[in-house]
């Protein structure tokens, strides 16, 4: 993975940026995957001074920080994004010593993560440092999901759809639900049958052809209420909340 964004109508769409600075394709490339299947984009630089660019340029809400980079090392990075303001940080380093996790942490790092290191648990770590640093009112907001003519709450585990001015309560599944809300997170995205069946369906399922049962499940549910065409079908790829490119 070159340094690269995604277009910024996308970027708009997932609500959530997360900036990955790491000299390594390889591993930049599958936390950015772990990262999609979580409803989250993300940006990669792979140097230090690249990064201090994409974080002035696009403002991410979390950076993923490798200490040993090339160009200005990860401590250089997180010190300036420090005098800059209050970027939730989480470093990856093959630097497991504890005397490098408090210079992070007094440096002013949220979270420490050691290389090698499990992919999904830095997806979680993401997740809670994002949580700790919202402040409450944001928090609030993030549980209601507007996604005409959808609104998903998730705290309630709700889904409705305000038709014509009136409000019709949906009767989902747990993993109707979970499809609805993934979808509905980054609209115009195309999520892959292998994505939304990580992301949406219990851990049992391992057929991709399963998702397309609780989609088709799903769809009639809402054309029985009138609303068609979601989720839009991507031929030999996967599913799309809405039409549209």
């Amino acid at each position: 993975m070159s340094d690269k964004t995604t277009p910024s109508a996308n970027i708009a769409d997932s609500g959530v940026l997360i900036l990955i600075a790491e000299d390594a394709p390889e591993i930049a490339e599958i936390l950015a995957a772990y990262l999609a299947r979580n409803g989250m984009r993300s940006v990669h630089a792979s140097d230090g001074a690249r990064a201090l660019e994409m974080h002035l340029a696009l403002k991410p809400d979390l950076v993923l920080l490798d200490i040993q980079m090339p160009q200005v090392n990860g401590w250089q990075v997180l010190s300036q994004i420090r005098q800059r303001g209050d970027t939730p940080v989480i470093l990856l380093t093959a630097l497991d010593q504890d005397v490098d996790k408090l210079t992070g942490l007094r440096i002013g790092a949220d979270d420490y993560v050691v290389k090698p290191f499990n992919p999904a648990e830095v997806v979680a770590r993401v997740e809670a440092v994002l949580r700790r640093s919202q402040p409450r009112e944001d928090r609030d907001l993030r549980r209601i999901l507007r996604a005409p003519p959808f609104v998903i709450d998730f705290e309630q585990h709700e889904a409705v759809a305000e038709i014509d001015g009136t409000t019709h309560t949906l009767v989902l599944t747990l993993t109707e639900f979970k499809l609805l809300a993934q979808l509905a997170r980054a609209p115009r995205r195309v999520f892959t049958r292998a994505e939304l069946l990580t992301s949406c369906l219990p851990e049992g399922d391992t057929l991709e052809r399963t998702v397309d049962s609780h989609v088709s499940k799903l769809r009639k549910k809402l054309e029985d209420l009138g609303i068609a065409g979601i989720p839009v079908s991507i031929r030999g790829v996967g599913y799309r909340f809405q039409q549209g490119s």
